[in-house]
C-alpha cells in the first residue's frame, strides 16, 4: 500500500479540497486490472476517476487506494474461480477417431461372462458417454488380416472418473452349431491380459436419456423426437440387459428424480445366462415402489418361480406395465417401452404383442 501511495501525489484544489493526480500505473497493477473486464460497465466511473481525471474527494487518498486495489483483487479472484468452474471437462471418447484403452482389471463372473475394466487417459478423465448410447470396439485380426468391430454398452459412466467397465458374454468357438467360429470380438477381449489395450470410439446410438423421464430419439432419415415417460417398461434378451441397466442406474443416480418407475422383463435360455442378476434384484429390493424385475427362461430349472418360454402379450401386460400403467392414462402419465435383444426376439415376440396392447412405434424404442 505504501508503494502505491508514493506513486500518487496529493495536490491542493482551488476549492482547497484534495484531489488525486495519476501518473502511469505500475505494470503489476495493470495486470491486476486486466482481470476486471466483467465489472467494467458497472465500475466505469470509478476507473475513469483513477486513470483519466482529477476530481474532488473528501476522503484520505491512502484509504481510497486501498479500497480500489481490494476491489480489483476481489474481481480477479472471482474471475479465476468462475473460470475454473466452467473449464471444459476432458472426455475420454472421440466420436470420429478410435483411441486405445488399457485393460486394468478382468473378473470372471461365470463360465462365459467377464467384467472388463479399462483405464481412461487420466484418473480424472470422464468417459463422455451420454446415457442411452454405446461404444464401438475394434481390433485387427492378424490371421484374417482385417479389422473386427462390435458395439458394447458399459455398466459405468461419468460417475466413475478414470475408468469404464463392461460386462460381456464370451461366445466361444465350437459351442453353437450356427456360429462355429464364435464371437470374434468377445473371444479377443477374453484373451487380453492386464496392460493390453483395445481401440474404442464413441458415442454412438439413437437414444439419449436426458433425465427425469425425458429422452430424445433420432432415427436415420427421421427428425429428432423428444419424448417423456412416467413409466418405462423394459424388455431385454441376453446381453441386451446392459443398455437397459445403463438407463436404470442413471435414473436412480438422479436425486431430482423420485417418481419415474421402471419394470424389466428379462429373457434368457437358462438361469446361468442371466447377467447382472444381483444388481437387478438389489435395486428391486431397495426401490420396490419404483422398480421390478421378472425373468423368463427357455429351459428353466426345477422350482422356477418366474415365467417360461418366449415373451408374450400376457408377460408384457403383467410385468412391463407396472401397477397397471398403460400406454397413456389420459392425464399425461405416459408409458414408453425400451427393448434390446436378438433381432428375432424383437421382431417376432416383442413388437407384435406390443401392438396388441395398442402401442405404436412412437411408444417404443429398440437399442
Amino acid at each position: 500500500n505504501d508503494k502505491l501511495s508514493r506513486q500518487f501525489k496529493l495536490h491542493s484544489h482551488t476549492s482547497s479540497t484534495p484531489y488525486i493526480s495519476t501518473p502511469a500505473l505500475p505494470q503489476y497493477l495493470i495486470v491486476i486490472m486486466s482481470s476486471a473486464e466483467e465489472v467494467e460497465a458497472t465500475t466505469n466511473s470509478l476507473f475513469e476517476t483513477l486513470y483519466f481525471y482529477t476530481c474532488p474527494i473528501n476522503y484520505d487518498a491512502h484509504t481510497v487506494f486501498i479500497g480500489i486495489v481490494t476491489l480489483v483483487l476481489c474481481v480477479a479472484i472471482v474471475k479465476a474461480l468462475s473460470g475454473s468452474s466452467t473449464k471444459k471437462v476432458e472426455c475420454a471418447l472421440d466420436k470420429d477417431e478410435f483411441k486405445p484403452f488399457t485393460l486394468s482389471k478382468k473378473e470372471i463372473i461365470s463360465h462365459d461372462t467377464r467384467r472388463f475394466t479399462f483405464s481412461l487417459q487420466t484418473p480424472t478423465t470422464l468417459l463422455g458417454l451420454p446415457v442411452g448410447q454405446h461404444i464401438s470396439f475394434r481390433f485387427n485380426d492378424p490371421i484374417e488380416k482385417k479389422n473386427h468391430q462390435r458395439s458394447y454398452t458399459p455398466t459405468t459412466g461419468n460417475e466413475t472418473p478414470g475408468t469404464v467397465t463392461f460386462v460381456i458374454k464370451v461366445y466361444k468357438a465350437g459351442v453353437h452349431p450356427k456360429f462355429p467360429n464364435g464371437g470374434k470380438m468377445s473371444q479377443h477381449l477374453d484373451s487380453l491380459k492386464i496392460g493390453d489395450s483395445v481401440d474404442m470410439k464413441g458415442p454412438k446410438g439413437h437414444l439419449t436419456y436426458l433425465g427425469q423421464g425425458n429422452f430424445t430419439v433420432k432415427l436415420i432419415g427421421k427428425p429428432l423426437q423428444t419424448r417423456r415417460a412416467n413409466h418405462i417398461g423394459m424388455i431385454a434378451g441376453g446381453t441386451g440387459i446392459t443398455p437397459i441397466m445403463q438407463v436404470v442406474t442413471a435414473i436412480f443416480r438422479d436425486e431430482k428424480d423420485t417418481t419415474t418407475t421402471m419394470s424389466v422383463l428379462y429373457a434368457n435360455q437358462t438361469e446361468d445366462d442371466i447377467l447382472l442378476r444381483s444388481e437387478l434384484e438389489t435395486l428391486a429390493a431397495k426401490y420396490p415402489k419404483r422398480f421390478s424385475i421378472h425373468y423368463t427362461l427357455d429351459r428353466p430349472p426345477k422350482d422356477w418361480k418366474y415365467s417360461t418360454g418366449f415373451i408374450n402379450e400376457e408377460m408384457i401386460n403383467k410385468h412391463c406395465l407396472m401397477n397397471g400403467s398403460k400406454k397413456c392414462d389420459g392425464v399425461g402419465h405416459a408409458t414408453q417401452i425400451f427393448m434390446c435383444g436378438p433381432p428375432p426376439m424383437i421382431k417376432f415376440a416383442c413388437l407384435p404383442n406390443l401392438e396388441k396392447l395398442s402401442f405404436t412405434d412412437e411408444d417404443w424404442f429398440s437399442f
